[in-house]
């Protein structure tokens, strides 16, 4: 019986679609991850990144209940990106908790991951 995923990847296949990479990292490192984003996207890649940024001051997360659901909504939808991917790209030279189970989902998934400071995968 064929998964979802197999049925995913089969269809982005099918449809010649270009690689998709996630990107990933510490909101910290935001400004990077828009620069990996230029620079994936000239190589012919399909982007996708991290929507907001829960460190800087916003309406939407001012209160730090609704903050606190927010956070674990984004987690989620970020675990969806990167089923969605067909590699992940790590950006920035520090590695937190949240970084590295998206990471560890990663590899479960068989994706390939690279880093823009390779001296920080925590499998290396």
């Amino acid at each position: 019986m064929i998964t979802p995923e197999e049925k995913l990847a089969e269809a982005k296949k099918q449809l010649r679609f270009p690689r998709i990479v996630v990107i990933c990292g510490s909101t910290r490192f935001m400004a990077e991850m828009a620069e990996a984003d230029v620079r994936e996207t000239e190589a012919g890649r399909i982007v996708v990144k991290p929507g907001c940024d829960l460190k800087s001051p916003h309406e939407l997360w001012s209160d730090p209940v609704e903050a606190d659901a927010l956070k674990v909504r984004l987690d989620a939808l970020h675990r969806s990106k990167i089923l969605l991917a067909d590699e992940v790209l790590v950006v920035g030279d520090y590695i937190g908790d949240s970084t590295r189970a998206e990471i560890a989902y990663a590899r479960s998934l068989d994706r390939p991951v690279r880093f823009t400071h390779p001296e920080v995968d925590p499998d290396a």
